[in-house]
Formats: C-alpha cells, sequence, structure tokens
C-alpha cells in the first residue's frame, strides 16, 4: 500500500468511531498478558488506541496506560468508556511522552498504519531500556469452512489477508520494520496467536466489517453493494442465518524488543 492510501485509510475510522466502539472486537486478555511478559515494568503505552478496546485489556491486567490516539472522535470514545484511564491525542511519529517514560508500547491493528521509519524512533525514544514493542491483531479463523466463504464473498476490501489466521503472520511479520533505509530500532519478532471470539447477529457482522478501512473509504455505490453481498452470504449460511452465533476469532501477536 502506497503512503498516501496508507493514510488515506489510517485516517477513515473517525467518521465511524461510534460503530467502531460498538461493533469492533476487544482482544484476548492472555494475548495482551503474553505481549507484556517481558517488559521490565508496568508502564505501558497504548499506541493508535482507538476507541480503547485493547486499553481496557491492559487496565485489567493492572497496567499503568496511557492512551495515545491521533483522531479526536475515536479519542472521545475512548474517554466516554475509561473516564479514568490517560488519554492524549498523539501519533506513533509524534508520541506526546518524554523519553523512557514507559516498559512497553502495545498498538491494536494499528501498528501497520505506522510510518515505522519516524515511529520507530520516536518508540524506541520512550520506550525505557529493555522495553517491549507489540502488535495486536483480531483475526477470523478461515480454517472455518463458512469464514472462509465470508472472506471470499466480501473481498479483500472487507476481510484481507492481514485479518485471517492463515494470512495475519506473513503480513504483519515486518511491520516493526522502517520501510525505507532507516536503520531498525527493534529486535528479531516473536509472533503468537491466541483463541478468541466475538458474539454477532447477521446484523452485528455486516456493521463490524463496515468499520473496516477498506470499506470505509469505497465509494458509497460499491461499499452498498459489498455489504449487501456479505448480508446475503450470511443469511444463506446455516451457522449465521439465524440468531446469535460466535465468530471464531484469534488474537495474533507480534513482539519485539528495543535494541
Amino acid at each position: 500500500m502506497e503512503r498516501d492510501e496508507r493514510l488515506l485509510h489510517a485516517s477513515s475510522f473517525g467518521a465511524a468511531a461510534v460503530a467502531y466502539a460498538e461493533h469492533r472486537p476487544d482482544y484476548a486478555q492472555v494475548a495482551a498478558r503474553w505481549a507484556l511478559e517481558p517488559a521490565p515494568g508496568t508502564r505501558v503505552l497504548d499506541l493508535g488506541a482507538g476507541t480503547g478496546k485493547l486499553t481496557a485489556a491492559l487496565v485489567a491486567l493492572g497496567a499503568d496506560v496511557t492512551a495515545v490516539e491521533p483522531d479526536p472522535a475515536m479519542l472521545t470514545e475512548l474517554r466516554r468508556a475509561l473516564p479514568a484511564v490517560r488519554a492524549l491525542r498523539g501519533s506513533a511519529e509524534a508520541i506526546p511522552l518524554p523519553d523512557a517514560s514507559v516498559d512497553a508500547v502495545l498498538a491494536g491493528n494499528a501498528m501497520h498504519w505506522f510510518d515505522m521509519a519516524v515511529a520507530g524512533p520516536e518508540i524506541a525514544r520512550v520506550l525505557a531500556p529493555g522495553g517491549i514493542l507489540a502488535g495486536l491483531w483480531n483475526v477470523v479463523d478461515d480454517r472455518v469452512e463458512w469464514v472462509a466463504g465470508l472472506a471470499r464473498v466480501g473481498g479483500s476490501a472487507a476481510v484481507g489477508p492481514r485479518d485471517t489466521l492463515t494470512g495475519w503472520r506473513a503480513e504483519t511479520a515486518d511491520a516493526h520494520l522502517p520501510r525505507t533505509d532507516v536503520a531498525a530500532r527493534f529486535g528479531s519478532p516473536e509472533q503468537a496467536e491466541f483463541p478468541h471470539g466475538q458474539s454477532r447477529t447477521a446484523d452485528s457482522l455486516v456493521a463490524t466489517i463496515a468499520t473496516r478501512a477498506g470499506v470505509l473509504v469505497m465509494p458509497e455505490q460499491e461499499r452498498e453493494a459489498t455489504l449487501g453481498r456479505i448480508r446475503a452470504y450470511l443469511a444463506s449460511t446455516p451457522e449465521t442465518a439465524h440468531g446469535e452465533f460466535t465468530l471464531p476469532m484469534l488474537t495474533g501477536v507480534l513482539r519485539v524488543r528495543r535494541l
């Protein structure tokens, strides 16, 4: 994805902030715990925190959390949901924190939007020695037949390779690296995934998919056609046609240590 296209996608979420807060899944707590295991302390920055989905999991683990989010609408939803959390406007490329002020930086479904040529040095700056950077991605389990079918019907804008169990590792393995010849600031990556799931109905799953960047930036007619195909597929699939069901998911984690 080219830089201008990445910026367009990354900036698309504010218009859907309320729907994002309502429909996007949380993160498997065991995944957040694994991400933090090697950290030298409990001071954690949730970077690109959105509406606070990962922030809430970190608070539940007892971390001392600061959330940083560039979009004011997303930040409003985060502050509404988690009023006790310190939440600041800022970005991965301009973090409003002092040097060596956190022990871990975590990003939930956000690291792929960072410009790591700029964000890498910034993240390294705010991390204490031995600090951890981790990206977490909620992915659907496309080993399940109906989920694989959903990915085919929706297309890559709705369910891309990064959004599936079979694709996320390859798609995110170098997410911590700069896309230029700027020196890398982090060591070799570790990846792991942890079981997760989300209770959905056909309507709420369509609403969830409608908050994905690839769908948000579509022309209206194309977006309606895409969501219409997905709605028809879910209505015709026994596992999803009637009432609530569990969307099979995992939370994937990429973990690296500051050099």
